[in-house]
């Protein structure tokens, strides 16, 4: 069994279905992709992956156990850290400030109390943020705010990371760095489940994609089966393989700019 299991979870609100059926994995020592547009079920996955929403059907399960009734704060003891796509540092606080409250958070609930300010500063230093430690944190960039969020996540030392749009106000060498941070990661045996808009970067790091539309998974597979696949393609670039070429110039232009949000999985709009 994969370190994360997601099995057939349905999510209801009311008479709407945010989640239908979704299955998928996540593996220790791997990037995994979950991609779609807004309103696809993303965000909700990973409520219910973390505990913060109960599914209505389904279970969720982590390193063989099923965690679909587990407390939030249970399943962070375990292993399963988060960051979330509203930032959420304390902004009165210094960027190391904010790293050492988690920190000892974590470290006082394993007893290690003595570890201490040379472990937030190599965190700082891994994420590449070290130059903005003594900052007060509502007044760096939003880039630098993200990557923030992520070393307070790893100072629980989580085995699963669940990042939500983890890219976001990154610049394009940033965004390259934090790349290669994933991987690195990844080969310390983090797994890695990440909620993504930016195509280049799922493209490059992930090992494994899977792809919500409308709640369901449609698709599954590597970056370059998940780049060719027909259903895919229809649902995100508004044509198929076997779509007539006017259709497909016609799914380039600014309408699909507007409810599109996953264009560049098979080419940017002209």
């Amino acid at each position: 069994m994969s370190l994360l299991e997601v099995d057939h979870v349905v999510v209801q609100f009311g008479g709407v279905t945010a989640v239908n059926e979704a299955a998928f994995s996540a593996d220790a020592g791997r990037v995994t992709g979950l991609i779609g547009p807004n309103g696809a079920g993303k965000t909700t996955c990973f409520n219910v992956i973390s505990g913060l929403q109960k599914p209505t059907r389904g279970k969720v399960w982590y390193d063989g156990k099923n965690i679909s009734r587990v407390p939030v704060h249970r399943r962070s003891k375990r292993g399963i850290g988060r960051t979330f796509q509203r930032l959420e540092a304390f902004g009165s606080l210094t960027v190391r400030e904010n790293v050492r409250v988690a920190h000892d958070i974590a470290a006082g609930s394993r007893g290690l109390l003595h570890r201490g300010a040379r472990d937030v500063d190599i965190l700082l230093e891994r994420v590449g943020i070290a130059a903005y430690a003594e900052e007060r944190a509502d007044s760096i960039p939003t880039g630098t705010a993200r990557l923030l969020e992520l070393a307070r996540c790893l100072a629980s030392e989580p085995r699963l990371l669940l990042l939500d749009e983890p890219s976001s106000g990154l610049d394009e060498t940033e965004t390259d760095a934090f790349g290669e941070l994933l991987r690195d990661l990844a080969a310390d045996g983090v797994g890695i489940l990440m909620v993504e808009h930016d195509m280049d970067l799922v493209m490059a790091v992930c090992d494994e994609i899977h792809v919500l539309d409308f709640g369901s998974v449609i698709a599954s597979g590597t970056p370059g089966q998940i780049r060719t696949d027909p259903l895919v393609q229809k649902a995100y670039l508004g044509y198929s393989d076997d779509a007539p070429e006017p259709a497909r110039r016609a799914a380039t232009g600014d309408e699909m700019d507007q409810t599109m949000v996953m264009a560049p999985i098979g080419g940017t709009p002209s």
